[in-house]
């Protein structure tokens, strides 16, 4: 993932007008809460966009896939991410953080905070200053409110920028933590994903570390455990894939799954997401995957 500015996002928007495009609400997070609403969860998504088309776009399209917007809208250009995909499927994302780079702490609704059963964020937020106060506000409010947070860290070059505040972060605050296995081993100085999870499942109550085709490690209250890999083994697009595993398992807590359960369901609906482009799926596909696995968990 590189940050660019505006100069260099022309350049690139010029790059890919010839080429095959496809437009979504981008962001870490988003891809998480878009996928948990179209699973049935009630949820609300906070950020800025701007007065641009793109801001226009954004809202219009959260409206349509039924999650609640929290956006706030300022005159700064609407952030975006031009992902770039290599023959071999993986992806480089040009991120340019536009308006949501602004959004601080008096942007946050306190209430939404108090009254979830979740808060999630992910080390993206961790950015700006302005960012960074907006996160720690909704934490203090989610301590207060016992709303469980989960941080999904997003990107082994946040890790990079601010291992240690995200080690105090996850000691602190987190309740749940998502990791692949390259931000895993910066975080722990460590190569081996099951070793990493056991060290990050000392400062949390559940620590989770995607390990690729090797499946992922959970650690929940001490007890470590492996989930395999649901899918191919040769993907077509892994834009998105941790997220789409976040929402996964966080779907599996909603439902008072068993932790190892909920890591099936992330497993899933990862497995799903390879095998097409982009990181959200249609209405008609995340409607099939939900209903395989309710049928799965006997949820209906």
């Amino acid at each position: 993932m590189h940050l660019i500015d505006e100069q260099r996002r022309t350049v690139l928007l010029d790059y890919i007008k010839a080429k095959e495009q496809v437009y979504s609400c981008g962001g870490s997070c988003p891809n998480t809460i878009i996928t948990l609403a179209g699973l049935g969860i009630d949820v609300t998504l906070a950020g800025k966009v701007g007065t641009d088309e793109f801001g226009e776009i954004y809202r219009n399209r959260l409206k349509d896939l039924k999650v609640r917007d929290e956006l706030v809208v300022c005159d700064e250009p609407t952030g975006s991410s031009i992902i770039l995909i290599s023959p071999d499927s993986e992806r480089t994302m040009n991120t340019y953080l536009g308006a949501n780079r602004y959004f601080g702490s008096t942007d946050v609704v306190v209430e939404t905070v108090s009254q979830a059963d979740f808060f999630h964020f992910t080390g993206y937020m961790w950015d700006t200053q302005t960012q960074k106060a907006s996160v720690k506000l909704a934490l203090e409010v989610a301590k207060q409110s016992n709303t469980t947070v989960t941080f999904d860290i997003a990107d082994p070059f946040a890790v990079g920028r601010n291992r240690d505040e995200f080690l105090r972060l996850i000691s602190d605050h987190a309740d749940v933590v998502f990791a692949n296995n390259e931000e895993a081993r910066i975080l722990f100085d460590n190569y081996d994903a099951y070793e990493c999870c056991k060290s990050m499942g000392k400062l949390c109550e559940t620590a989770i570390v995607k390990n690729g085709k090797m499946g992922s490690f959970i650690s929940h209250k001490g007890r470590l455990m492996k989930i395999p890999v649901q899918g191919p083994v040769t993907p077509r697009d892994t834009t998105g894939a941790g997220d789409v595993y976040a929402a996964g398992f966080l779907y599996g807590l909603c439902k008072n799954l068993r932790i190892e359960d909920a890591g099936y369901v992330a497993s899933v609906l990862a497995g799903e997401i390879i095998q097409q482009r982009g990181a959200q799926f249609s209405k008609d596909k995340v409607g099939e995957v939900r209903s395989q696995i309710e049928r799965t968990f006997s949820l209906v």
